[in-house]
């Protein structure tokens, strides 16, 4: 997702963590399950849809066209409806999807051929789908006219593909049908992270004939290639799928998925049993920790691939000032945060990428907590005593702000003397307000479309990332960057990463805040429900067993 961007902050980071009723809850179903495969062909069962329902809480998806995923909530129903040449497993592997078999690599590791199954075809027409059918889908997510914001990130590294996207071509020269079932994709180097961008959205195979035929409409009924179809959508009430019948992998289980859109206490609704799996607030973690509660049995609790932090717009005064932005980050006692606020449901996040994530190093040292340098570092600022204005924005619209965010501004009042106002936007302005570069301070959260710190470090801090909100740019973690994206050499690749990910934390463009953790409850009846920390196609291993 573009970045997977964690949707529905609503008020700052804590209700990232909070998102136990929105982001895990709309469907931790993102984040892959270890039901294990039941035929050996697929992982779905061989009869398909003769299960029973899955029930769950949810929110409307910003879009359901794969080319404009930019956050979790939009991905989360997209991978269970589309699919692409490649996806990941449950063990974040990247392995075959629409495409037979891993592509064949040329031995410049810069050619990819994918040949594709035969037997795979769009719901709703029952048309096969082609070679074809994958060369108009990427080039029309990097058409100008789409205007896709994560086709430069993710399709950037085809050959031909940032000229289309930049309107100077008309079509990817990178990308060569050699037959219906041959596709073949050249890229600009070798890089070992780029079967894994192929699992995001953007590079997801959709269905011209229905594009062609209704261009405003045709997301309410999409005709995909995933393991499920839109059977209804009714805005702020619900959300129903149903199982593709000719899925490729092997038909859900399930009978059928009713996500619930109308809000309410999803707890409630799960002590209810009017829903099969929610999220935990912290208003109820100490409760679901606690081992005589009824409940607890049901509870899980695991490390999420993801980082909720606070950006400084590095462009925009104060925080033009390195000296600035050191300050407010080493003004924040963090560990306070976790510990009294958050009640331990994220972790301190010393570094950006999260102790999960391939390429973490506990030698990553984050700036500590420490009031009299925080004074100072104003002090020697070129804003000391004349600080301009300064706005943090968050995602969401409310009456009320929430304690996490609170706290951080009592913290920058009472140790630093500044004043900061809070804007609340509406969550697609937010998220075009960041990109354009328009806000000066905000919170937000960025969690992992594949496990490879490219996926945090590139993608967030390259100067010329259209990713790179924070506007930060710094000549020597580019050059550290761009190494480590085509360095071959996993051991040095990782390394490079390491080194970046520590000056990139010195010049604090963000303040990482909390390492974040997915918390959820599970019928006992509801088997292969198990998520691994980011957005992939878990509801095809789940299944409903009352």
């Amino acid at each position: 997702m573009n970045s997977n961007r964690i949707l529905a902050i609503l008020g700052g980071i804590v209700a990232v963590l909070i998102l136990a009723v929105v982001v895990v809850a709309v469907l931790i179903l993102s984040r892959g399950g270890n039901g294990g495969p039941r035929n050996a062909a697929s992982g779905g069962s061989s009869k398909g849809g003769a299960g029973q329902a899955l029930r769950i809480p949810g929110d409307d998806p910003l879009t359901l066209d794969p080319a404009q995923v930019f956050d979790t909530t939009s991905a989360n129903y997209v991978v269970e409806l589309f699919g692409g040449l490649v996806t990941l497993d449950k063990d974040l592997k990247v392995v075959p999807d629409v495409a037979k078999s891993m592509p064949d690599v040329s031995s410049d590791g810069k050619t990819y051929t994918f040949h594709l199954r035969d037997d795979v075809v769009f719901t709703g027409s029952n048309r096969k789908v082609t070679a074809q059918d994958f060369k108009y889908s990427l080039e029309r997510a990097a058409d100008p006219k789409t205007d896709s914001p994560t086709a430069d990130t993710y399709l950037g590294d085809i050959v031909g593909a940032k000229d289309m996207i930049r309107g100077k071509a008309t079509s990817i020269s990178g990308i060569k049908v050699v037959d219906d079932s041959t596709l073949q994709i050249q890229i600009d180097a070798p890089k070992p992270y780029f079967l894994a961008k192929m699992t995001y959205t953007t590079a997801f195979v959709v269905d011209k004939q229905q594009i062609d035929s209704d261009p405003k409409n045709w997301t309410r009924h999409p005709n995909g290639t995933g393991p499920f179809i839109l059977k209804e959508w009714n805005i702020g009430q619900n959300v129903t799928l149903v199982p593709n019948t000719r899925y490729h992998l092997g038909v859900p289980d399930l009978k059928e998925v009713d996500y619930n859109l109308a809000g309410g206490s999803s707890l409630t609704e799960y002590e209810n049993n009017e829903v099969d799996v929610t999220g935990v607030g912290i208003n109820d973690i100490e409760r679901m920790r606690d081992q005589n509660d009824p409940l607890h049995k049901e509870f899980h609790e695991k490390p999420a691939l993801s980082v909720g932090y606070i950006a400084f717009n590095t462009q925009k005064a104060p925080f033009d000032d390195l000296k600035v932005r050191q300050a407010f980050s080493q003004s924040i006692d963090k560990e306070q945060l976790i510990n009294v606020i958050l009640k331990n449901e994220a972790d301190n996040a010393t570094g950006i990428l999260p102790p999960a994530m391939p390429g973490f190093s506990k030698d990553t040292k984050g700036l500590p907590y420490n009031v009299n340098t925080a004074k100072q570092l104003l002090q020697d600022s070129k804003y000391a005593g004349k600080l301009p204005p300064i706005q943090l924005t968050l995602s969401g619209q409310g009456a009320t702000v929430d304690p996490l965010t609170e706290a951080i501004i009592q913290m920058w009042k009472t140790n630093l003397d500044v004043d900061v106002t809070v804007q609340q936007e509406e969550t697609a302005t937010f998220f075009s307000d960041a990109q354009q570069g328009k806000l000066q301070m905000y919170t937000e959260a960025w969690g992992a479309d594949y496990a490879d710190p490219q996926d945090f470090l590139s993608v967030n801090f390259l100067s010329d990332s259209q990713q790179n909100e924070s506007k930060y740019s710094s000549p020597q973690v580019d050059a550290l960057l761009r190494q480590a994206d085509t360095t071959l050499d996993n051991s040095k690749r990782m390394d490079l990463y390491h080194q970046a990910e520590q000056m990139i934390i010195n010049d604090a463009p963000w303040i990482p805040l909390t390492w974040d953790k997915d918390e959820y409850l599970v019928k006992p009846y509801v088997k292969g429900y198990d998520p691994v920390g980011l957005v992939i196609p878990l509801l095809r291993f789940v299944s409903v067993q009352k």
